[in-house]
């Protein structure tokens, strides 16, 4: 591998860097006060906590806003936070018509385009959850665009033996976004939350804006890497299989040789080269591909593992925590300082540095071994998470052993859960219908995203952390999956994909 085909990968993952900074901004966004008074989840008095979040009427001891909760608090914060994956699932859609007509790398550059439009919506909504759910419905038409087409054009200049590892680098930039959010808005927030104007004094209009530059700076901010991505994949070239499949033969071998910093005229670029021309002309001579086809019975198993994939790595409920952790930390009994600054800056950097032991073990584990492991631990961390929880009316003990539980959960999500369904579905399917299988996986992933993003905040209210137990129930139904039914594919070829798969649905 060469430094040029790594740039260009991490370069095409920074679409998960896009992902994870929305991920990332609205776990803080949500428990911003201005965001809470200004969308109505609350109204404030006047009156004010302590530092330990106890209501006090010495104002020399106030910290915080005492926030006053409105009835439909997690109606509205369940529509904006699930509007954004309602997009996703659309662009997920359309991803497959765009990635074949107009090419991976140019759809993408696009997508960070929409991206930057729906982040200046956000940012910049009037007082109506209706403008800013469009916002972040349409920031949400990039993500899922990007999430299909990233990866796909990845696997396909990436060399064979690299390709799970560089795949993953889409999960990695994703974690690496949640954390940049995070420490970001984190700053953002403690400057302008903790000890505010107005403590102690009583308010005429409970429902009266305070400044909303800590939110609309958190969410304009999205415009940097939206904008940076599109300019980036200015300087990157169209997929080769891409290039071959619209004739385009001459640019593809350029392609390949710069890829692999060699002559067009290289035995290795040839070789490429010939491979890619006999796999589209294959695929012509079988006609054009449509949806139907991944239900055949030599692509219908690849279509069903990628779909339960992704649904059962959003039931993990690996994104109740990462949009609502620093509610759950509340919950738990800690500080608002802790719950919103320190304990979700911890948690996203284990997400981000436990991401790194997948990119090695995915490629020397196998994909199937890694999704056995992971969820037989989620489900263990999501159970002691819940008996902790239990007991944090004992002391601060049992507090941090749930946080550690929390903390363990995401560990053990990120380096199996979290990389191995988009490496899976970037490289299981043939080129023929590569794209429309990849999308029957984004679509799974985002369509049961947004079933988690909208009950999430009425679960949490009504059972607390009891939700943690039906997370650890999905974590062994993903078991039984994952070792009964899951086909490994680390160092298979499509060829003999077609000889394990054919007729096994």
């Amino acid at each position: 591998m060469n430094s040029f085909q790594f740039l260009v990968a991490l370069t095409a993952s920074f679409g998960g860097l896009l992902f994870g900074y929305e991920v990332g901004v609205m776990n803080v966004v949500l428990v911003m006060d201005a965001f809470r008074i200004f969308f109505k989840f609350h109204h404030w008095n006047g009156d004010g906590l302590d530092e330990k979040g106890q209501p006090t009427k010495d104002v020399a001891n106030m910290m915080y806003r005492d926030l006053k909760e409105a009835d439909n608090k997690a109606t509205l914060e369940g529509l904006i936070t699930s509007s954004f994956v309602l997009g996703a699932l659309c662009g997920a859609l359309m991803a497959t018509y765009l990635g074949e007509k107009y090419g991976r790398q140019r759809t993408i550059m696009i997508g960070a385009c929409i991206f930057t439009c729906g982040a200046v919506i956000q940012g910049l909504s009037a007082r109506s959850w209706v403008m800013i759910a469009i916002g972040r419905l349409i920031t949400g038409l990039s993500i899922g665009c990007n999430g299909v087409l990233c990866p796909t054009y990845i696997s396909e200049v990436a060399p064979a033996k690299i390709r799970g590892t560089l795949s993953s680098c889409y999960q990695l930039m994703t974690t690496f976004g949640i954390i940049v959010a995070a420490v970001i808005n984190s700053i953002v927030w403690y400057y302008t939350n903790v000890k505010p104007e107005g403590l102690g004094k009583t308010r005429s209009n409970i429902w009266e804006e305070v400044s909303n530059f800590e939110w609309r700076f958190a969410l304009l901010f999205q415009v940097v890497p939206g904008l940076g991505l599109a300019l980036l994949m200015c300087f990157l070239p169209k997929s080769p299989r891409w290039l071959c499949s619209k004739d385009r033969d001459e640019e593809a071998v350029e392609v390949l040789a710069k890829l692999n910093a060699t002559s067009t005229s290289d035995e290795l670029v040839q070789s490429e080269l010939k491979a890619i021309q006999e796999d589209v002309a294959a695929t012509r001579a079988a006609g054009s591909s449509s949806f139907g086809e991944l239900f055949s019975p030599v692509i219908r198993r690849r279509t069903f593992i990628t779909f339960l994939m992704q649904l059962f790595q959003q039931w993990t409920g690996i994104n109740v925590i990462m949009y609502y952790q620093s509610q759950i930390y509340n919950e738990i009994g800690f500080t608002k300082f802790m719950s919103t600054v320190v304990l979700p800056i911890i948690n996203n950097f284990v997400n981000f540095i436990s991401t790194f032991p997948g990119m090695w073990g995915i490629e020397r584990l196998g994909r199937k071994t890694l999704l056995v492991i992971g969820s037989l631990m989620m489900m263990v961390f999501h159970i002691s998470t819940w008996a902790f929880s239990t007991q944090t009316s004992k002391g601060k003990t049992w507090q941090y052993l749930a946080v550690a539980s929390i903390f363990l959960m995401v560990f053990s999500f990120a380096w199996t859960w979290g990389p191995v369904p988009w490496v899976y579905q970037a490289e299981v399917f043939p080129l023929r219908v590569r794209v429309k299988g990849s999308a029957v996986g984004t679509v799974s992933n985002f369509l049961n995203n947004w079933i988690i993003a909208f009950v999430g905040p009425a679960l949490m209210k009504a059972w607390s952390t009891k939700t943690f137990l039906l997370f650890a129930a999905a974590c062994l139904l993903a078991w039984v999956y994952s070792q009964f039914y899951v086909i490994e594919c680390k160092g298979v070829s499509i060829d003999e994909m077609d000889a394990k798969m054919a007729g096994k649905a």
